[in-house]
């Protein structure tokens, strides 16, 4: 079987998009199978999809999650097509209305909106205490000045799978200096990844450490293992009501895997 696939690398969270229809019930199985290809290095796969609506395209995550990263990357394939920078709206697993993603294909970047928080509240996992952000179909729990380690994210998963509805789920372990090491599990397909970069898990974080705010704007900039992810959160009456992540995406070019 020969699958065309394309290679992206948002921030360093490598993500294969298959560029061939796909049935939704073979996407496990061809995801699983591509990222096993070590030299690919993918974290994760969307599948390239006709629009449903307005969207200049769609894509569909591998668990039918969102992912924030995979949006701004798949933007910037939308607008390498189209020939030009500017505003694409992409359509997305795990998101009702397309997103709006701003790309300037000549500085290599591209802008996504994102989703508002669902629900914020302080826990206690592990003996530590956190903050648990919902996002719709992914929820992060945030623990700062946390070592990264394993035995935690299992101590706090009973926390992250009780919540109704989530598409996927992570723990992201922040340090000094706006240092980010996130680790995130899709159930669908059964991975658990060290990621490189995570664009829900850096709006969770922003989020997390703007509570306080009642109006303003914080700006982070997240140093991940493979990148960086620049974050802005808007709060209005202590409400958040923008969120947008930006920085680098490197597109490869089209190839043919033989699986």
């Amino acid at each position: 079987m020969t699958r065309n696939i394309l290679r992206a690398d948002p921030a360093g969270n490598i993500t294969l998009f298959v560029l061939d229809p796909v049935p939704r019930e073979e996407r496990a199985e061809l995801a699983a199978r591509l990222m096993a290809l070590k030299e690919l290095g993918g974290e994760q796969v969307g599948f390239v999809c006709p629009p449903r609506g307005e969207g200049t395209g769609r894509m569909e995550m591998m668990g039918g999650e969102f992912c924030g990263n995979a949006t701004r990357a798949f933007g910037m394939l939308l607008a390498r097509r189209l020939g030009r920078s500017g505003q694409v709206l992409v359509e997305t697993s795990g998101c009702q209305t397309p997103v709006e993603v701003d790309v300037d294909l000549e500085a290599g970047t591209a802008r996504s909106q994102m989703p508002l928080p669902q629900g914020v509240e302080q826990v206690s996992a592990a003996g530590l205490e956190g903050t648990l952000v919902h996002l719709g179909g992914i929820a992060h729990l945030v623990l700062e000045g946390a070592e990264p380690s394993l035995e935690i994210f299992e101590a706090a998963e009973p926390l992250l799978r009780a919540i109704p509805g989530l598409d996927a789920y992570g723990v992201i372990f922040l340090g000094e200096g706006g240092t980010m090491t996130p680790l995130v599990k899709v159930p669908a397909t059964g991975t658990l990844v060290w990621e490189g970069s995570c664009g829900s898990g850096s709006l969770a974080s922003a989020v997390a450490q703007s509570q306080g705010m009642e109006e303003g704007t914080l700006s982070r900039a997240y140093i991940q293992p493979a990148g960086v992810i620049l974050v802005q959160v808007t709060r209005r009456g202590g409400e958040v009501v923008q969120a947008h992540i930006g920085g680098t995406v490197i597109l490869g070019d089209p190839i043919s895997v033989e699986l």
